[in-house]
């Protein structure tokens, strides 16, 4: 099925070659950093994580996010579902493959990553988070060839896939917990030490994830002859809605606890974010606009007449998604390790080439979900020309 990638328009050929742009520029920057080392980065000895493990956070609860549709589809026989199901398991294997380059890049030298595998330690969060990865990647990969092989051949898929099935519907879970763990785990840094990170970590990702995916159904069925259903997509709106709101909800508990315990370490965090420190508050407007979004979008998707129409779905799909982005991919990370827990105030800014780098990374992501779409879709397109 793999052929089916070389062949398409010339707007589809233009797209790949854009991308393909865009990874050559990062990767081109990534050489840079290779040979000088991650001082070109906006880190510090004060905030040791920054835009790439952000991007690495936030694209950990996109792929989680692909069970949202596997478990109502498969242990629920959700039928509708099944139309796309395919198309989030390979989001999943797209989101996964950049986290794992994320991770890569943010470890300096790359021999760093086979300490991992040469001198295993399980008492690591880290070590487990490896694991459940990769165990989700390989996965989706397996599941997803394997039921869009037989979807093409009009055969029953083999009956070994079923477990892998229900074995990664709580993997799914897995990945973005044990990835929650490795923040709340570090008791010296308290906006992170909390229970519910874990939580707001998947309410955040069932968000998101179902809101790329419905973007992605609405470009599919412009672009293409497929169909993904409204059905489908009124399903997956419902989804987010709920989940968004779960979000908020649980953002809103920890501000409550934090100032009504009115613990000076927790409080200093929020101060930062919202309203500056000292002085300092390069991420004051960017997380009043992450707050506005994720409400503009919960109205918007509540109020059914909003969500049923596919437009205003769309700017609701691309707020959420926009939200939930600054919260994780700038506000989450930099908030945990500003101020220090010596109470200074070294705040982290991206640099050029960290965000070139980055977008090389989401460029690559990109396309190898192209690819995987456009070998789904030309499958499904052959198939409903068939049974026609």
């Amino acid at each position: 099925m793999l052929e089916k990638a070389f062949k398409g328009s010339k707007r589809y050929y233009g797209w790949m070659t854009a991308l393909l742009a865009v990874i050559g520029i990062g990767f081109g920057f990534y050489m840079w950093q290779l040979r000088f080392g991650l001082g070109i980065t906006g880190m510090s000895r004060d905030v040791t994580w920054g835009f790439y493990i952000a991007q690495f956070t936030f694209l950990v609860g996109v792929a989680a996010s692909a069970v949202m549709l596997v478990l109502p589809y498969y242990l629920h026989h959700y039928k509708a579902f099944g139309r796309i199901t395919i198309l989030g398991e390979f989001l999943a294997v797209a989101s996964v493959t950049m986290c794992i380059l994320f991770i890569f890049v943010d470890l300096g030298q790359p021999m760093r990553v086979l300490n991992v595998l040469l001198y295993p330690t399980p008492n690591s969060v880290l070590f487990w988070d490896m694991i459940v990865l990769n165990g989700y990647l390989l996965l989706n990969i397996v599941i997803g060839w394997k039921i869009l092989e037989a979807e093409r051949n009009a055969v029953a898929p083999p009956a070994w896939i079923k477990p892998l099935i229900y074995i990664s519907i709580p993997w799914a879970v897995s990945i973005h917990t044990v990835t929650a763990f490795l923040y709340c785990g570090l008791p010296g840094r308290g906006f992170w030490l909390t229970a519910i990170l874990a939580p707001r970590f998947l309410s955040s990702a069932f968000a998101s994830g179902p809101s790329l995916l419905i973007l992605l159904c609405l470009i599919v069925r412009k672009l293409t002859k497929f169909d993904p259903g409204k059905e489908q997509i009124q399903s997956l709106a419902k989804i987010v809605a709920y989940a968004i709101s779960i979000n908020v909800f649980f953002f809103l508990c920890e501000v409550f606890v934090v100032f009504y315990s009115k613990i000076p370490e927790h409080m200093d965090h929020f101060k930062y974010l919202f309203v500056g420190l000292h002085g300092h508050g390069a991420l004051v407007p960017w997380m009043w606009t992450s707050l506005g979004l994720m409400v503009i979008s919960i109205v918007l998707l509540v109020i059914p007449s909003t969500r049923q129409n596919e437009s205003i779905l769309a700017v609701a799909c691309a707020t959420v998604f926009a939200g939930t982005w600054i919260d994780k991919g700038l506000g989450m990370i930099s908030g945990g390790f500003v101020p220090s827990p010596l109470h200074h105030v070294n705040e982290y800014i991206p640099t050029m080439p960290e965000i070139m780098i980055t977008l090389g990374v989401w460029a690559t992501g990109f396309f190898i979900l192209t690819v995987l779409f456009k070998i789904a879709i030309t499958v499904k397109e052959e198939v409903a020309g068939v049974a026609s």
